[in-house]
């Protein structure tokens, strides 16, 4: 019951969010992004910060979307800056996180994410030696969805992207952080955290010793943070969760090592880690001396709480539309693919195997670089077995090049 009244209080919060990153998506087009973002100055540092915290891309789907940007042109510090910016945040996060966490943890979640990602990007850019290539690789790149960018066209893709391609990024973090919040809430005594009640310091570095290698989306560390805040952590403490565990995990830290060194990923991990426990302690100083309660969101009252009140039916029925709209973004698909498998000739293709995948908008990114290399005449690739099913005569460097470029590695076994 107490996981069923989490998924009713997030719902309604979820499904709005999820409609506005739509939108955000469909109005907004591409090129617009890689405008901004091309000089190694401060103002790209911003626009990418700016341009990145209302996205909803989760730690592993920013990382093709940010290797776009700095293949058109984009500097390190602007590149950086989004990496840090993104995954923290995004409408549906934001929504749900007011709706969980209440008012102050909704306006302090995106602001510590513009600060972090401004220090780390700002300091990316001056530690970047190198000259900056401003000229975009591939000017269409993605500009060849006007054609029928008819009213008709663009309410669909609103609602597939919101609806359909978020989900099938996002669905499974978002059910495992529920089921985690709801495992914590009801399996793990209270005694367990009777050490790091009201202790700052050492909250920090627990979450922080959890939140770094593992993954966790923006609106999936939610719950988990309300779990942990209601069982004793301070509300500082659960800020780091939801700034490190969405911004950093290992598969990030290996690409943003691969792709823009090893300097720019020391200062990407240290704008995380050393943003999220500043703003830790913030937190902790406003909520414990200036009695601004961070702990007013209506799911850490009611873990408080003897009895759970009563969920309305608009929430009942917020909560089965979501979990309608997981089926067919999760299994349904599935389902389809194991099917289109069975039917695919490979007589005369090839299979490689992609590495550093982690969700949908990662296959559908390196689906589409294996598109566009010369000579490939079909490609599609499996997320659940990493395999991408190669037709046509491009040779192998070509398509490891098109992979590695957005931050992934192909290999034959």
């Amino acid at each position: 019951m107490e996981i069923l009244h989490l998924v009713n209080e997030m719902s309604p919060y979820l499904l709005l969010g999820f409609l506005f990153a739509g939108i955000l998506h469909v109005i907004i087009p591409s090129n617009y992004y890689h405008k901004f973002l091309s000089k190694p100055n401060f103002r790209s540092v911003v626009n990418a910060a700016i341009l990145g915290i209302p996205l909803p891309l989760c730690s592993c789907g920013v990382i093709p979307t940010a290797m776009s940007l700095k293949n058109e042109g984009a500097s390190n510090g602007a590149t950086t800056s989004f990496l840090i910016a993104t995954p923290q945040t995004g409408i549906d996060s934001i929504l749900a996180t007011f709706g969980l966490m209440g008012a102050p943890f909704a306006i302090v979640r995106p602001i510590a994410a513009l600060v972090t990602a401004l220090c780390g990007g700002s300091v990316a850019n001056l530690f970047d030696k190198r000259s900056n290539n401003s000229e975009s690789k591939n000017e269409n790149n993605r500009c060849c969805n006007t054609d029928n960018d008819n009213k008709t066209n663009k309410l669909y893709r609103i609602f597939h992207y919101a609806f359909v391609e978020m989900l099938s990024n996002i669905g499974k973090w978002l059910i495992i952080g529920i089921v985690i919040a709801g495992v914590i809430t009801i399996a793990v005594p209270d005694e367990i955290f009777v050490y790091f009640k009201d202790n700052t310091f050492t909250s920090m570095l627990l979450v922080l010793c959890i939140s770094i290698p593992m993954y966790l989306c923006a609106t999936g560390s939610i719950p988990i943070a309300v779990a942990l805040i209601a069982k004793g952590l301070t509300p500082g403490a659960g800020l780091v969760l939801l700034m490190a565990g969405p911004a950093c995990n290992m598969a990030s830290i290996l690409v943003v090592k691969k792709v823009l060194g090893t300097k720019s990923l020391l200062i990407y991990i240290a704008s995380i880690v050393f943003g999220a426990i500043g703003f830790g302690y913030l937190i902790d100083f406003l909520h414990f001396g200036w009695f601004i309660d961070f702990t007013s969101g209506n799911q850490i009252q009611n873990m408080h709480a003897c009895c759970v009140q009563q969920d309305s039916w608009f929430a009942w029925s917020c909560t089965i539309i979501l979990f309608m709209l997981l089926i067919n973004a999760l299994i349904v698909p599935r389902i389809s693919r194991k099917k289109n498998n069975k039917n695919l000739n490979i007589m005369n293709a090839k299979t490689y195997y992609v590495d550093g995948m982690s969700c949908n908008h990662c296959r559908l990114s390196a689906e589409k670089a294996l598109q566009e290399v010369k000579g490939v005449t079909s490609a599609k690739v499996i997320l659940e077995t990493k395999e991408a099913i190669i037709e046509g005569d491009a040779s192998e460097e070509d398509l490891r090049e098109a992979v590695e470029s957005i931050g992934f590695s192909l290999r034959t076994k």
